[in-house]
């Protein structure tokens, strides 16, 4: 039996407010391309499947041909809700689509019903653990005083081990939403600590043959058998330059037989570029990003004006600008700090040097007296 481990499709997901459907489906339907030519059994898609709990009609466009690509390459689906999904939309319709091959597994008190896959050796067993919320998981899983994401991760793997017990001989997947101790975060992970996933510890995962995990954006192994597949595509620049992959599984008769990397393309490279405004525009080193998705560091002493349309000329991608000259960093003191004891001209005159780059002319100082006596004289009158 051969797997192809996928996880964090975020469809509908943007890039500094820029879309990114057309490349997130000239990805996952590329999936199609490695079901036919790696001969894969299923797909396995381990959480996050929408960026959003209420999906755009785009994104759900994308994901139905998406499905129709894989299922006519040849290969099942398996797949799960994970935190950014809404378990009970993805769940539409899956009694039907499990006839057609699609087997979504979106509701907690059948967690222990596994989807049943065969080769010549016999069964394998695929559980898909929808993302387990706490304070509504440990209500579903009768474990009152579960509050944390390993109590129901813990309860929900006693339920998978029990249903495994009665089916002697069968071999074991299982796909899981969690941040398992020994991951390493992206900054795309965007609520990790912070109201999000809590770290839980591998052992709760003891078992099985493999564990298919998402959440995490970064590809990784943490055991042979428990890995992180990462997300398809790059979401964040802090993920520029690395390879995006899925893991083929190969399951024989004794359980876990190998696991081999499988690289997904690149549609638009993710680049950094930082230095001074006309440097990155008459650069010929730079035209290979020219068709990049490109975040700009302007490290000018002055602030040009309108500088993102002045870029996109040239990098027509650009999708996110800062100016990181030495007159935009702070001079270490309190906001308190920085204004004690000076008029609200002086404030003013400052900003426009924060922001610039360069202090207020005298033509603009007069301007700014002007515009504040007439703000003093109407607060005296009223």
């Amino acid at each position: 039996m051969r797997l192809l481990h996928t996880s964090d499709w975020h469809i509908g997901r943007s890039l500094h407010g820029t879309d990114l459907l057309a490349e997130q489906e000239a990805v996952l339907g590329g999936l199609a391309e490695v079901v036919a030519r790696e001969s894969v059994d299923a797909v396995l898609v381990a959480g996050d499947v929408y960026d959003r709990a209420v999906p755009s009609a785009d994104a759900t466009a994308v994901l139905d041909r998406v499905l129709m690509r894989v299922r006519s390459a040849g290969a099942a689906v398996v797949l799960t809700p994970g935190n950014h999904d809404s378990a009970r939309r993805l769940a539409f319709g899956a009694g039907l689509m499990a006839h057609s091959g699609v087997h979504v597994r979106a509701v907690t008190p059948s967690l222990d019903e596994p989807v049943l896959l065969a080769d010549e050796h016999g069964d394998i067993a695929v559980y898909g653990l929808p993302y387990l919320e706490p304070e509504v998981a440990r209500h579903e899983l009768r474990l009152p005083d579960g509050r944390s994401h390993e109590a129901v991760l813990t309860a929900a793997m006693e339920r998978v081990r029990a249903d495994l017990f009665l089916r002697p001989g069968a071999r074991s997947v299982v796909l899981a939403h969690a941040f398992v101790g020994g991951g390493v975060a992206s900054d795309s992970e965007r609520d990790i600590g912070v109201g999000g996933v809590e770290l839980v510890p591998a052992s709760v995962f003891d078992g099985v043959d493999y564990v298919a995990l998402g959440h995490l954006h970064r590809p990784q192994t943490l055991s042979p058998r428990l890995r992180y597949s990462g997300s398809p595509l790059a979401y964040s620049f802090g993920e520029a330059g690395q390879q995006k992959q899925a893991w083929l599984v190969d399951l024989d008769a004794a359980g876990l037989a190998g696991v081999t990397a499988v690289p997904l393309p690149t549609p638009r490279r993710l680049t950094l570029l930082r230095g001074e405004l006309a440097d990155l525009l008459a650069d010929p080193r730079l035209s290979a990003a020219e068709d990049h998705f490109v975040s700009v560091q302007l490290t000018d002493p002055v602030r040009p004006a309108d500088p993102m349309r002045q870029v996109q000329v040239r990098f027509a991608h650009c999708v996110h600008l800062e100016w990181v000259g030495a007159a935009a960093a702070a001079d270490g003191r309190s906001y308190q700090e920085r204004l004690s004891g000076r008029s609200d001209l002086e404030v003013a005159a400052a900003f426009v040097t924060h922001v610039r780059g360069e202090g207020a002319t005298a033509a603009e100082r007069e301007l700014f007296g002007r515009a504040l006596a007439a703000v003093a004289a109407e607060e005296a009158g009223s």
